[in-house]
């Protein structure tokens, strides 16, 4: 009787521990991280009604005016860039195109990496060595370098980074959706589909998929953020969005040569893309903590 006592303690605890919502409310980086996400992209979806000017028009007699710290004019609190543009107002666009590439790549890149990933992991055998094979083939071309061939070949343009990005990118998604799909699919409840008659198609999307859905959310956040920066490094090197588009990664590149005396030109969309990649990064470990807490 001692035994079946102290070994039914363990799962009363686990019963009658805090729930998803209120973990996920104590954990300090899940919140910070959730904050600056949310405010950029109340940002994105609100940038017209925030500023009224348009993120295009050109005043030449205006140019490189410094923000307002620098001694320049409430009328451009950020100042302007080479052409006279508003610098506020293509910062608070330029969340849009971040975010836009941030996601659909993120897209892009976990159906593809997801489909192989469980495919591979609950047929295993042939099926599981040729998406290894593509796995490894993928694993041995370094992303910005492909990215850089692909894209001077084809050309830039905002339809054409997020493709590239996303196609490029899902190894990490096929990788461990493979090694969760290993973990689950001969527990139980996969073994009770496959009784009563259930299809391959609706146990890996009824019984497998959902009980490794926060593995794959923790991939997409880390996914996204790479995203948005190899984005901004193919803007910076010529190679990403084109202009007059308010890319950060691009108004860092146009920023550049004014490094020597306007450094916010380069130091604004520099400091967004840094807080926008930690909050995202700080998601990521606030979900796989929040979802996995044990031992952490």
């Amino acid at each position: 009787m001692t035994v079946q006592v102290a070994n039914a303690a363990p799962a009363t605890a686990a019963k009658s521990g805090p729930g998803f919502w209120r973990r996920a409310w104590r954990h300090r980086g899940l919140m910070i991280g959730l904050t600056i996400v949310a405010v950029v992209v109340a940002i994105a979806i609100l940038a017209p009604f925030l500023t009224g000017k348009d993120p295009y028009y050109q005043d030449l007699l205006k140019r490189l005016k410094p923000p307002v710290w620098g001694g320049g004019s409430w009328d451009n609190p950020l100042g302007t860039d080479n052409l006279g543009r508003d610098y506020l107002t293509r910062l608070l666009y330029g969340s849009r195109i971040s975010l836009l590439i941030g996601i659909a790549a993120a897209l892009v890149a976990g159906l593809i990496g997801t489909v192989l990933g469980i495919t591979a992991g609950y047929f295993g055998g042939r099926i599981d060595l040729a998406v290894t094979f593509l796995i490894s083939v993928r694993l041995s071309m370094p992303v910005v370098l492909a990215a850089l061939a692909v894209v001077s070949l084809i050309g830039g343009s905002l339809v054409v980074v997020i493709a590239v990005i996303g196609f490029l990118n899902w190894d990490r998604f096929a990788v461990v959706m493979r090694s969760a799909t290993l973990q689950v699919r001969d527990l139980d409840y996969v073994t009770a589909a496959r009784s009563v008659g259930c299809s391959n198609t609706r146990i890996l999307l009824t019984e497998i998929l959902p009980n490794i859905a926060s593995q794959l959310i923790v991939v997409a956040t880390l996914e996204m953020a790479h995203a948005i920066l190899l984005e901004a490094a193919l803007s910076f090197l010529g190679l990403g969005v084109k202009p007059p588009l308010p890319s950060w990664g691009l108004m860092v590149a146009e920023g550049k040569n004014h490094l020597l005396f306007e450094p916010w030109l380069v130091a604004i969309p520099g400091s967004a893309l840094f807080l926008l990649l930690l909050a995202i990064n700080l998601v990521g470990d606030g979900v796989r903590d929040v979802t996995a807490p044990d031992g952490r």
